[in-house]
């Protein structure tokens, strides 16, 4: 008895034409759809993004990345406007990313004016105690009237220690490191002048008793 050849197989190495032709029209309603309207949650998203941003201190302590957040969600609306929804997507997209870049800057950048300030708060304190400790020689030596700026000063530096506090608290640093910075100057001038009261009052007694 003679044997038959086994069958072949055939192997189709592509999908049939048809297939082909539903594959390519899938992918092109799938670019469609998500280009028939406006990135809504991606807008959404940026805009919670550049809220968050605002309320950790974004626009003080990382200006620049918030700027460019705000702006490019401007961007983003205008794009929408216009009907251009990809340039919408993209522009929106990088504002929630420049949103969240500004919220990790603020926090760092907060870090370091706290830091900056509270020094600058011992520098001043450490002064004021000088200008303390050094009216305190001078009272009953030198004459009232040289004496009464720099106590003044002296007074005008505790109420800034002392609102500077608060600021610091309230994590107004920008406020506090302004006050301070404006009564250090005045404390080093009151300072020198009492400082100063000592020599000149042994000059002129000097000059009496050669007399």
């Amino acid at each position: 008895m003679r044997r038959l050849p086994p069958p072949t197989t055939r192997i189709t190495l592509f999908p049939p034409r048809t297939t082909r032709i539903t594959l390519i029209l899938t992918v092109v309603l799938l670019v469609a759809t998500g280009c028939s309207g406006p990135p809504q949650k991606e807008i959404d998203e940026a805009q919670t993004a550049l809220d968050l941003a605002r309320t950790a201190g974004a626009d003080k302590f990382a200006p620049e990345e918030y700027t460019a957040a705000t702006a490019g969600l401007q961007k983003a609306h205008a794009a929408v406007e216009q009907r251009d929804y990809n340039q919408a997507l993209s522009f929106a997209i990088d504002a929630r990313q420049r949103a969240q870049n500004a919220i990790r800057q603020a926090a760092e950048g907060k870090k370091r004016a706290q830091h900056a300030v509270e020094t600058l708060y011992g520098d001043v304190a450490s002064r004021a105690n000088r200008l303390q400790a050094l009216l305190r020689i001078e009272t009953g030596h030198a004459k009232p009237k040289d004496l009464r700026e720099p106590r003044a000063t002296l007074a005008e530096a505790r109420k800034a220690l002392q609102e500077a506090s608060a600021a610091i608290t309230l994590g107004n640093y920008e406020q506090g490191s302004k006050s301070l910075t404006e009564v250090r100057g005045k404390l080093d001038a009151a300072i020198h002048d009492v400082e100063s009261i000592s020599p000149r009052a042994s000059r002129a007694g000097g000059a009496k008793a050669s007399r």
